[in-house]
């Protein structure tokens, strides 16, 4: 088996951990927000790498922008790449909630009224208890 073709989920957490090294500014807005469980005590990791339709040779992945896993939560800051990717993040979020993973978007933009952000995080947080699968937009 070559190298080029076996699975090296080194070289996956290496991309999640450069990710972290070159936040938006965005992101490292709400991250102030959310890291150190500041909201309502849940952990919250940053540029977390979700692994789907693998095997052991090769494993396709997405690396969520903020990831709550008892929850099973993750938020998507959408700027404006994301207007030019939509039919990618359309298949993205369809395989995640195959996971059964819920998905937050939060335009760049929305991070101006940081109260309602959270709000937001805080309200799909409460409903996931009632197992539903949401994605807001």
């Amino acid at each position: 088996m070559s190298d080029i073709t076996k699975f090296d989920f080194k070289a996956i957490k290496k991309h999640a951990q450069e990710l972290r090294t070159k936040q938006t500014d965005s992101e490292k807005l709400l991250w102030k927000e959310l890291r150190g469980r500041k909201l309502s005590g849940y952990k919250f990791l940053r540029q977390h790498p979700m692994l789907y339709q693998g095997n052991l040779i090769r494993f396709n992945y997405f690396i969520a922008d903020f990831y709550c896993s008892e929850k099973k939560v993750a938020i998507e800051l959408d700027g404006p790449i994301h207007d030019l990717n939509q039919e990618y993040g359309k298949f993205r979020d369809s395989e995640l909630q195959n996971r059964g993973i819920h998905i937050l978007h939060i335009r760049n933009d929305e991070l101006q009224n940081m109260n309602e952000v959270l709000r937001k995080i805080i309200v799909l947080i409460d409903t996931v208890c009632d197992n539903k699968q949401y994605v807001i937009q």
